[in-house]
C-alpha cells in the first residue's frame, strides 16, 4: 500500500428535509386542520480515528464525502426521518485542518477519538406549527435548512516512540530492518526512503515499542527545503531520537549539527528530546580511523557515540535497549507525575 500522509477533501452535511402543508380529510370530520409534520434532520460529518489505518491513501482517490439528507415531512403528522450519519475513518495521529492549512480544527490522537466536521440542516417545519386562533388553516410550511460544507486539509503524524533521525544515506533503513520485520527498500544512493515507515522492536516479554524511519533531511528542511515539512512533522510525537551519522564521510560533527539546528528551527521543543548518537557503517573503516570520528563527534554532541554495522548486526542490540531503557524513564517520570497530581488533590 503506499504511503500517503498528506491531502484534501470536500465534507458536506445533509440537508434537512421540507415540512409538509397537508390537511387532514376523512370522512365525518368536519374542518380536519393542518396535519403537515416536519422535516428530517441531515446526517452530520464526522471524522474518527481507528484501528487498521496507517496512511491516507483512501482520500487520495475519494476526496468527497457527503451525508445523507433528512426525509421530507407527510400529511397525517408523519415527520421525515434523520439523515445518515458520514464517518469519516482516519488513522491515529492525524490532523485537520481548514482550507488556509493553519488553522488546526482537531488532532486525532487516541482510538475513538470523533469530531463533527460539518452539522446537518434541521428540518423544516410542517404547517400544523403554524395554526392559530386566527389563522386556522396555515398552508406555510418551511423548507429544510442546507448543511454545512467546507474543505478541509488531513495531515498524517506517525505516532512512535522513537525515530531514526540522519542526513541522507546515513543508514537508517538498513538499520530498521536489522531491528524489526520491516522492509523497507536500501540502494547505495541518497534519498532511497522516500516515505516514512514503521517497524515494531521485540526485545522480549514486556519490552516492545514503535520505530519510525524517517527520510532523510538535509539542511534547510526547517524552512522547506526538499520535502523537510512533511518529514519533520512526523519527528513531532517520537519519544527518543537515534540520530544515525555516516562515519564514512569527513565531517561527522558538521552532519550532527546540520540536524540539531533544523530539528531547533523547525520547532523549539524538538531540541530538548533525548536523543541517541550512533556511528554507523562502522564495518567500513579501521579501528583507529573510527576512533578519530567517534572523538570529533564527541567533541560536538558530549556523548560518546555507539558504533554500529546493521549490516554486520554490531551495536545494533546494544542501541535498541538504550531505546527501551529511555522509554522507560520517560514512561516512570509520566506516572511520577499523574501520582503526584492525585495526591495534591483536594475535594
Amino acid at each position: 500500500m503506499k504511503f500517503l500522509d498528506q491531502t484534501k477533501i470536500y465534507v458536506k452535511a445533509g440537508n434537512g428535509g421540507r415540512g409538509s402543508s397537508s390537511f387532514r380529510r376523512e370522512a365525518y370530520v368536519e374542518f380536519g386542520g393542518p396535519d403537515g409534520g416536519d422535516g428530517g434532520r441531515g446526517g452530520h460529518v464526522y471524522a474518527e480515528a481507528v484501528e487498521g489505518l496507517n496512511t491516507l491513501i483512501d482520500y487520495r482517490y475519494q476526496q468527497h464525502h457527503k451525508a445523507e439528507r433528512g426525509g421530507h415531512g407527510m400529511g397525517k403528522q408523519r415527520y421525515g426521518r434523520s439523515g445518515e450519519d458520514k464517518i469519516v475513518k482516519l488513522p491515529v495521529g492525524t490532523q485537520i485542518f481548514e482550507e488556509d492549512r493553519e488553522t488546526l480544527i482537531a488532532d486525532l490522537t487516541e482510538v475513538g477519538q470523533r469530531v463533527m466536521l460539518a452539522r446537518g440542516g434541521n428540518g423544516g417545519w410542517g404547517n400544523i406549527h403554524f395554526k392559530t386562533s386566527t389563522n386556522r388553516a396555515p398552508r406555510r410550511a418551511n423548507p429544510g435548512e442546507e448543511g454545512e460544507e467546507r474543505t478541509v486539509w488531513l495531515r498524517l503524524k506517525l505516532i512512535a516512540d522513537a525515530g531514526l533521525l540522519g542526513l541522507p544515506n546515513a543508514g537508517k533503513s538498513t538499520f530498521i530492518r536489522a531491528a524489526t520485520a520491516a522492509k523497507p527498500k536500501v540502494a547505495d544512493y541518497p534519498f532511497t526512503t522516500l516515505h516514512p515507515g514503521l517497524g515494531v522492536v521485540d526485545l522480549g516479554p514486556g519490552t516492545r515499542f514503535v520505530l519510525a524511519d524517517i527520510p532523510g533531511l538535509i539542511e534547510g528542511a526547517a524552512e522547506g527545503a526538499g520535502l523537510g515539512h512533511r518529514f519533520l512533522g512526523h519527528v513531532e510525537r517520537c519519544k527518543v531520537l537515534l540520530h544515525l551519522i555516516d562515519c564514512t564521510q569527513d565531517d561527522v560533527a558538521g552532519a550532527w549539527r546540520t540536524i540539531r539546528n533544523e530539528l531547533e528551527e523547525y520547532q523549539s521543543g524538538m531540541g530538548t528530546k533525548p536523543e541517541i548518537v550512533a556511528l554507523t557503517k562502522v564495518d567500513s573503516l579501521t579501528e583507529e580511523l573510527i576512533d578519530e570520528q567517534a572523538a570529533q563527534l564527541e567533541a560536538a554532541c558530549g556523548q560518546t557515540p555507539l558504533r554500529i554495522s546493521s549490516v554486520a548486526g554490531t551495536g545494533v542490540r546494544k542501541a535498541l535497549g538504550l531505546i527501551a531503557r529511555e522509554l522507560g524513564h520517560i514512561e516512570a517520570a509520566i506516572e511520577e507525575e499523574a501520582d503526584a497530581d492525585e495526591e495534591g488533590w483536594q475535594p
